[in-house]
């Protein structure tokens, strides 16, 4: 098959482009830095979006949607926020004609408008805990876009949630992190995470604590897949959010914050694709297989659509392309290109045989079988496929993550794959000569790869790697 992205190997930025192109994922907007999503890409996201949506549901928390203008003064009220965001932020200073009174932020993130309507609906303890989810598009004015990875505007969810104590505020944060993210990200993409804390200086702007999930893309470099916050009492103490406690006291709430977005595609074509496209992991596929006619023939297409129901009846998500008329390679091209995990290939020939032609986008196999046994071969199939995605990017991954003893060492080790370092060996100034060297610390662990409680704890390591 004609080879039509740069290598991998070759030249890994320029490959990531060419595959979000050619397999029609996205386009560049007309304002630098935004995207059109096309619908191939879009249809992923939703699949992404649906299965991720049940998950915050299961958890309690209900979708609410708020606006995309803010009060700037809103941002203000929490110093560090406003700092955190401020060379990031797009503000409207004129509309209708006219300069407005307060410029009014496009939402960066939304903790500020969303504390100001908290504690307007918080009275009493019986109010709380007050778990809601947003899906919704941010702006953060980014300087070095790149499709998916960072763009001015992108798509998210951001979840945020109020409780009546630090103890409750935590334990949600990490139930999202946990079963929502990180079991999301390993059961539907197929991508193994690291599970951690950030340290101080990677911390989200107004947070006491955030957690991350870590991914390493096939180049190596770290991705940041989503993250959970223990904001504290830092915005219920700017927004007022209170409530009334058993004992008749007034009380300040405790609050997190959590979000992943468009940035899991990106990560999904790293992790994952190869120098023929996407591969895309059974479960996350919005097309699993594709039950093709290769060429017109008596029965051809009856066989295909035969196929095509069956499959569909076995809960496969399925589609025909008898599109006779356009050539055969050219169609395979895109569906490899667009990683469809399995195509169907049904020809004269083959029928003429009693077969069809299983072609693995995962493992590259292609191979005839009998047409009674094609349902069966096709789950069995998807199933393993879906396990081996996870378990070659795993492999990959230890592969490429060294153990080491001091910060000179893991810095270099971290110019071509992942170090792990005791983070009594970094520490802050450690962390700092590490960004100067365009190296970021990416998250604490415990030696067992749980999460820390505290960025004291003993013994904690730390992951250093370059990243997007």
């Amino acid at each position: 098959m004609a080879r039509v992205l740069t290598p991998r190997s070759e030249d890994f930025p320029r490959w990531y482009q060419d595959l979000i192109n050619k397999a029609r994922l996205a386009d560049n907007g007309p304002v630098r830095g935004t995207m059109v999503i096309r619908p191939a890409g879009y249809a992923i996201w939703e699949h992404m979006q649906a299965d991720m949506d049940a998950r915050i549901k299961e958890a309690g928390a209900e979708n609410a949607y708020f606006p995309l203008f803010i009060p700037e003064s809103y941002l203000r009220r929490e110093a560090e926020h406003v700092e955190g965001f401020s060379p990031e932020l797009a503000v409207v200073t004129h509309a209708g004609g006219k300069q407005l009174a307060e410029p009014l932020v496009v939402r960066p993130t939304s903790e500020t408008v969303i504390g100001e309507f908290m504690a307007k609906w918080v009275d009493s303890y019986r109010d709380l805990p007050l778990l809601l989810n947003q899906w919704a598009n941010i702006v953060r004015w980014e300087l070095r876009p790149r499709t998916f990875l960072r763009t001015t505007e992108f798509l998210w969810q951001e979840g945020h949630t109020a409780h009546v104590s630090e103890e409750n505020a935590r334990e949600y944060a990490r139930l999202i992190h946990k079963t929502v993210y990180e079991e999301f990200m390993v059961e539907m993409l197929a991508i193994p995470v690291v599970p951690g804390r950030k340290t101080k200086g990677e911390r989200f702007a107004g947070a006491t604590n955030t957690m991350t999930v870590e991914a390493m893309m096939g180049d190596t470099k770290a991705l940041q897949m989503g993250t959970s916050h223990e904001l504290g009492q830092n915005f219920a103490k700017a927004f007022d959010i209170t409530y009334t406690s058993q004992a008749g006291a007034v009380e300040h709430a405790w609050t997190t914050s959590w979000g992943t977005s468009t940035r899991m595609m990106g990560g999904l074509i790293m992790v994952h694709g190869d120098d023929n496209g996407l591969r895309l992991p059974p479960n996350i596929a919005p097309i699993q297989a594709q039950v093709m006619v290769v060429k017109a023939g008596e029965g051809v297409t009856e066989a295909a659509v035969k196929l095509r129901d069956e499959l569909k009846s076995a809960g496969v998500r399925v589609k025909l392309d008898d599109r006779a008329d356009i050539p055969f390679g050219r169609r395979a091209v895109d569906a490899e290109l667009q990683g469809i995990p399995i195509r169907i290939e049904v020809g004269p020939r083959d029928l003429a045989n009693g077969n069809a032609v299983v072609a693995r986008r995962i493992d590259g196999t292609k191979s005839p079988i009998a047409l009674g046994e094609v349902v069966n071969d096709v789950v069995a199939a998807l199933k393993a496929d879906q396990q081996r995605l996870y378990d070659d990017a795993l492999s990959f991954r230890e592969a490429n993550t060294v153990d080491v003893k001091t910060l000179d060492e893991a810095i270099d080790a971290a110019q071509t794959g992942w170090a792990r370092v005791p983070w009594a060996s970094v520490g802050t100034e450690g962390e700092k000569k590490a960004n100067g060297k365009a190296i970021t610390v990416r998250c604490l662990t415990r030696v067992d790869g749980t999460m820390p409680d505290s960025d004291d704890e003993p013994e904690l390591q730390a992951i250093l790697a370059r990243a997007y």
